[in-house]
């Protein structure tokens, strides 16, 4: 059976799994559509966050190099772009194994919570390849994306939320859960407010503080301008939950 992606929405949210059993790898097609979604989700005012997922006991193991290997290999660093570009907030919700380019799609998303039965391991190394030396120093620091990049070694979601790779770790079946109501509360902000602050904080480390504050104040002159800053500001006054439409 081929490997698919599957879609679900639930409201302004959309859950994103990849179903590929046994390492949840992703052919070229695959890839093609996950990069459909993400295209789609950035063009369309529906979607507000993202889960991404994977079925079984495996999130992601990257490319599937078996057929196509060069055409596989060029759609996922299509969709690492993708993903990490977002305008909407993208959460990992990882389930099992997050190895090789399924670590680095992980590192691609704005946030990461685990299953404690997740397994992580950054397997360049292991292949004669290098994978992740960019994004995982800038995410955890040097020295502990060393011990993982130089290494090859397997790392258990406890450790990960220790380094910093991962912000929470739940049980198996309430991974999803957890993950959904992150969404959800994100969800429920404002969403150009979202949207200017992710792209903020993802510039953070690449900025000295006189270029951040020029961008700050780039950003913040149409958010204050704004309905939703209004609507907030009056939700405020009357102790209400404020109702925002992005405008």
């Amino acid at each position: 059976m081929a490997g698919t992606i599957n879609v679900e929405h639930i409201g302004n949210i959309s859950l994103l799994t990849i179903d590929n059993p046994p390492a949840n790898a992703m052919d070229a097609n695959m890839l093609g559509r996950l990069l459909d979604e993400f295209e789609a989700i950035a063009q369309a005012a529906r979607t507000r966050a993202v889960v991404l997922t994977g079925t079984g006991s495996s999130f992601c193991a990257g490319a599937d190099l078996k057929a196509n290997g060069g055409e596989a290999l060029s759609a996922f660093g299509r969709l690492l772009n993708a993903v990490e570009s977002s305008p909407i907030p993208v959460i990992a919700a990882i389930n099992g194994w997050c190895i090789g380019g399924g670590f680095e799609l992980a590192l691609c998303c704005d946030i990461r919570i685990a299953a404690r039965e997740a397994k992580f391991a950054c397997a360049g190394v292991n292949m004669g390849l290098m994978a992740s030396a960019y994004r995982l120093p800038r995410l955890i620091g040097i020295g502990r994306a060393k011990t993982m990049l130089l290494t090859g070694s397997t790392f258990d979601a406890t450790t990960m939320e220790h380094f910093g790779v991962t912000t929470q770790t739940e049980s198996f079946d309430e991974l999803l859960v957890a993950a959904k109501t992150l969404a959800m509360r994100i969800a429920s902000r404002a969403p150009l407010s979202v949207e200017a602050t992710k792209r903020v904080a993802s510039r953070a480390l690449d900025l000295d503080p006189t270029a951040m504050r020029e961008l700050e104040s780039l950003e913040l002159s149409p958010l204050r301008a704004s309905q939703d800053h209004r609507e907030a500001v009056l939700a405020f006054r009357e102790k209400r939950e404020p109702t925002f439409t992005r405008s």
